[in-house]
């Protein structure tokens, strides 16, 4: 039986407020790990969680831990034509 170190790992996540109320997290570098709470604090427990279950699947399946590379996050501006 292989035995297991244990490694700590930092993901940026980004968090944003859903129109449905609460809020939504997700961890670009992990494609499909996201989560949501009622607050702020609360998300990011279940996004730890996340995270941790989605390690565990990848280890499990003798898959790489991806590395994060540079994030980025921006802002733009476009003009649209809408109904007045």
């Amino acid at each position: 039986m292989k035995r297991r170190s244990s490694k700590s790992f930092s993901f940026s996540v980004f968090y944003e407020q859903a129109s449905e109320g609460g809020y939504v997290a997700f961890v670009p570098a992990l494609p499909g790990c996201h989560t949501q709470g009622e607050t702020l604090e609360e998300t990011e427990r279940n996004v730890k969680d996340a995270i941790a279950l989605y390690l565990e699947s990848l280890a499990a399946h003798g898959e790489a831990i991806p590395e994060e590379g540079p994030s980025f996050q921006g802002r733009v501006t476009v003009p649209a034509a809408v109904p007045v």
